[in-house]
């Protein structure tokens, strides 16, 4: 084994000293002659060797690494012209061809794009140095190529001095696409920015964000990172690290920084994505060393290397985890195939590559595929070959065929075609027979507007220069045993979004998502990212969204923020809740208790307007004030009790507006008849002249309860009609809104109750005046602790009803006008109703006189001994009536007459028995 490595590098050798450059023409790898000429220019090696004489040399050295994806796009060239010449495409006219090795070098590409600018039919390779190239006639009408962005760039800047059009089937560089800096350079494949993009869709779909970047240390390695990163962060992904490996494998740093890179991946355990723009043969390398240390992760591959089958027979390719690529949309290339089945038969003198190839293959042939590469980059000869009978079995015809990358043959084919077809509309009147009929210029200026009617479809270029086709997305997959390169779907870049042929390939590609690659564990909806101290906004930590806040979505950068108006959410919320709407329902216990109360004072009302009807007659009734007063007076509590019924339920605009006025109104009535009552109580039992002639002229019942509800009908009518209670949404709840009736206005809302107030003070105050009346017979004092409840409870109700909020605020109220409507009526007529039943025996006429006998007694006798006491100091004292108040002296509320003796009673001297029993039967008519 020894001694075959000892003889591969001895046979290398040989093979470069016969491609060695001895002349200009030995630049040229592949050549026809033709009437218009097209350079080729492609890395069919991948590495210029390098001098290591001293000093170094301007000489084009040799190369080596022989490229069989590379060397077929040269044959797809050369088929596409030989279809062309073959058919009716340029009738009379024939492409001529000049192939160059770029070597994937800047300096040796250079040079072949030198010998294109050289004059046309010119005994020597000159390129003449002129102000105008417009009537210049170079070697060459068109390039196609070439393989590499960074070559093209440099090609391109060259090319442009002449304006001679060139035409890429792979340089997919962003940069390229800007017309002021490379006017003639076209490409037919998409730009690296809608490769980028589809990219970053591709891993912002899968869920990942936290991914690695491996690129070549050149023009296009550097480009296509910073065009990824910019997608990269539109989609939201960061990236973890970015490793950039030397361009050229004679780099002395190359293998360091594989190992570096590697070690990378292995340190950074999160990131399980790896995005990598490189060249084939790094791709090799870094495989190589990344099976060695078993990293499993996924491999997203730029279309640089996405179908390269040499990549994917590599020993034990299925260890590294998954492949996903991107690769130039391809068409019908059986054509292609049936071309590569009759290459044996196609000569090898003007083409130096097949004829390398041939000599390779021999030497090669009868190792496995995943050794031939190393036979061809690292090895040499290691069997010769034995006669020329055997040569077919070497051949082996489905080799080539295997090693196809369909993108880039059609790619190749398509940049031949649209040169072709832009020679077609320029030689439509011209001699194209003759190299002078038109100039690159020209070509050019036709290729911006050509259509290529290929595979039976429309093709040009855009403003750019670029043709927007799709993207296959290939998926790795073994199969038998074998890593197979299939297409798991297409990537439209105008639409920007996949596109699936079937179920089971969608499935393939939502299996991307079960691998993990975050910084970060996903927040889950209700919860935001907290951005921590990285430098990465992919790097955070998931906070609970905070009250009255949700997130809907995975991942959100913030909290919406529900309307607090009528929406919530508590803590850590996926959603806004809507807000429960509030107000004290029929069906609420506590409302049925109230109206369980106001009924029963309903009923009650009933009760004691009954039995008050049935007992009209008795003294009971008719010292109440007589049927009508006490109908007025209990309707008014039937209108109180029947007003809670508005403070229930939904508030509408009626119901806010009727329920304080009906209150007020109602209380009002019932409070200025019951202030009759006292007037006329305290008339009946005043032995004071001066004051019972005051209460006489006072004293007119129907003005009096008119007036005094008048005022407060009048009261309402204006607060109805300028400040008019509404319904009030209250969100001072977080969960809830209540609904409630807005007093409209506070001011008018105190002067209501107010004005009550003080008609049941003024009512107390007259009430307390007759308390000390007969002990059977108490109305005032009874009257004086219904006023007593009144104000105590409404006193309760002022700081209650102000610091109570919510949907039992109107229940504060209802309580208060219960108490007080309850209060009121007891103390006014249960004591009454009590005698009417349990104490018939006192409820007569002379029960009544026998009662009243015994206090005006009392009463005389204390008056009598108070003028006696008063006449000691003074002559006498008369009791006038005023002249005003004379028509009303000897009627009282017109049930009876009743008049206090006008005569001055003498000192010493008692009443007389009949004047005591006079008296008394006109207090019994006055009350």
């Amino acid at each position: 084994m020894a001694f075959v490595r000892f003889l591969i590098p001895c046979f290398v050798f040989g093979t470069d000293i016969a491609f060695s450059c001895q002349n200009t023409d030995d630049l040229v790898g592949a050549s026809s002659p033709g009437d218009i000429v097209i350079g080729g220019l492609f890395a069919v090696h991948n590495e210029m060797m390098h001098p290591e004489e001293h000093p170094i040399k301007p000489v084009i050295q040799n190369c080596a690494g022989f490229e069989i994806q590379i060397f077929l796009q040269t044959l797809a060239m050369i088929h596409a012209i030989e279809i062309i010449n073959n058919s009716t495409l340029l009738p009379g006219v024939t492409l001529g061809y000049e192939i160059y090795d770029t070597c994937a070098e800047v300096t040796k590409a250079m040079a072949s794009a030198l010998r294109f600018l050289s004059k046309s039919n010119s005994s020597e390779d000159v390129v003449e140095f002129k102000c105008n190239y417009s009537d210049y006639i170079p070697r060459i009408k068109a390039v196609t190529g070439a393989t590499y962005s960074e070559v093209s760039m440099a090609v391109s800047r060259l090319l442009a001095l002449q304006l001679i059009p060139q035409v890429s089937p792979a340089s997919s560089a962003e940069i390229l696409s800007d017309k002021i800096r490379f006017p003639s350079f076209f490409r037919t494949i998409p730009s690296d920015f809608h490769q980028t993009k589809a990219m970053a869709h591709l891993i912002c779909e899968s869920g990942w964000n936290w991914i690695g970047v491996i690129a070549t240390d050149d023009d296009n390695g550097r480009l296509a990172v910073e065009s990824f990163g910019v997608q990269a962060m539109a989609n939201n992904v960061c990236i973890a690290f970015k490793e950039m490996l030397p361009a050229y494998l004679s780099d002395n740093t190359f293998h360091t920084k594989v190992d570096h890179a590697v070690e990378k991946i292995v340190k950074e355990t999160r990131v399980n994505v790896i995005v990598v723009f490189m060249r084939q043969f790094h791709v090799l390398k870094l495989f190589k060393k990344a099976i060695e240390r078993n990293v499993n992760k996924i491999w997203i591959a730029s279309d640089n290397w996405s179908s390269a089958v040499k990549i994917s027979t590599i020993p034990n390719i299925r260890q590294l985890g998954t492949i996903v690529g991107f690769g130039f949309k391809s068409r019908d290339i059986s054509a292609f195939e049936d071309f590569l089945r009759n290459l044996h038969k196609m000569s090898t003198d003007n083409n130096k590559f097949l004829r390398e190839y041939i000599m390779l293959l021999s030497v090669c042939a009868h190792l496995e595929y995943y050794d031939f590469q190393a036979c061809i980059s690292n090895q040499s000869q290691d069997d010769l070959l034995q006669n020329v009978e055997n040569k077919h079995q070497i051949w082996k015809d489905d080799f080539l065929s295997a090693n196809i990358e369909p993108g880039f043959i059609h790619s190749t084919v398509l940049a031949v075609y649209t040169i072709a077809y832009a020679i077609k509309g320029l030689c439509k009147n011209r001699n194209c027979k003759d190299p002078s009929a038109f100039t690159p210029w020209e070509l050019l200026e036709e290729l911006k507007n050509v259509t290529v009617i290929y595979d039976d479809k429309e093709i040009r270029f855009d403003s750019n220069g670029d043709m927007s086709t799709s993207y296959d997305v290939f998926l790795w997959k073994e199969i038998d045993g074998h890593m197979k390169i299939t297409t798991m779907a297409e990537y439209d870049p105008q639409k920007g979004n996949f596109i699936f042929e079937d179920e089971e390939r969608k499935k393939a590609f939502l299996d991307l998502k079960k691998v993990q690659s975050t910084c970060s564990q996903h927040c889950t909806p209700g919860q935001m990212k907290k951005v921590t101290g990285s430098p990465h906004t992919c790097c955070y930590e998931c906070v609970y969204c905070p009250e009255n806040h949700y997130s809907n979505q995975t991942d959100m950068d913030y909290c919406y923020q529900c309307d607090n108006k009528t929406y919530w959410a508590p803590i850590n919320s996926s959603t806004c809740y809507s807000k429960t709407i509030l107000f004290l329902a029929w069906t609420d216990w506590f409302a049925i208790f109230l109206l369980l109360l106001s009924a029963f004072g309903v009923v009650l009302v009933l009760s004691i307007s009954i039995i008050f009807t049935k007992n009209l007659s008795t003294p009971v009734v008719k010292a109440s004030g007589g049927l009508t007063v006490c109908y007025i007076i209990l309707f008014s509590h039937f209108l109180i009790f029947l007003s809670t019924t508005f403070f229930i339920d939904e508030p509408t605009e009626f119901k806010c507006k009727t329920r304080q006025a009906l209150f007020g109104i109602s209380f009002a009535l019932c409070i200025s008849c019951i202030l009759i009552k006292s007037l006329k109580i305290l008339l009946a039992f005043s032995f004071d002249p001066k004051l019972q002639n005051f209460l006489k002229c006072m004293y007119k019942p129907v003005p009096i309860v008119v007036t005094c509800t008048g005022i407060q009908v009048i009261i309402c009518t204006f607060w109805l009609i300028f400040r008019t209670p509404f319904v009030k949404q209250n969100f001072s709840i977080s969960r809830a809104i209540i609904l409630e009736c807005n007093e409209g206005s506070v001011l008018a809302f105190g002067i209501m109750l107010g004005y009550i107030a003080a008609l049941a003070f003024i009512c107390f105050i007259f009430a307390f005046k007759g308390r000390k009346l007969p002990e059977n017979y108490n109305e005032a004092k009874f009257i004086t602790f219904g006023m007593l409840i009144y104000f105590i409870a409404w006193i309760v109700f002022i700081p209650v009803y102000a610091t109570t909020f919510g949907k039992y605020l109107p229940a504060v109220e209802i309580i208060v006008v219960l108490i007080s409507n309850y209060g009121i009526l007891c103390c006014m007529f249960l004591p009454k109703c009590y005698i009417i039943i349990y104490k018939q025996e006192t409820n007569t006429k002379s029960a009544f006189l026998k009662m009243i006998y015994t206090y005006s007694s009392k009463s005389a006798s204390s008056v009598a001994v108070s003028q006696i006491s008063l006449d000691s100091k003074s002559s006498s004292s008369q009791a006038t009536v005023s002249d005003s108040c004379k028509s009303q002296q000897n009627s009282v509320n017109g049930n009876g007459h009743f008049q206090v003796p006008g005569q001055t009673l003498r000192r010493g001297k008692a009443l007389h028995k009949n004047a005591v029993r006079t008296m008394a039967r006109k207090r019994l008519s006055s009350i």
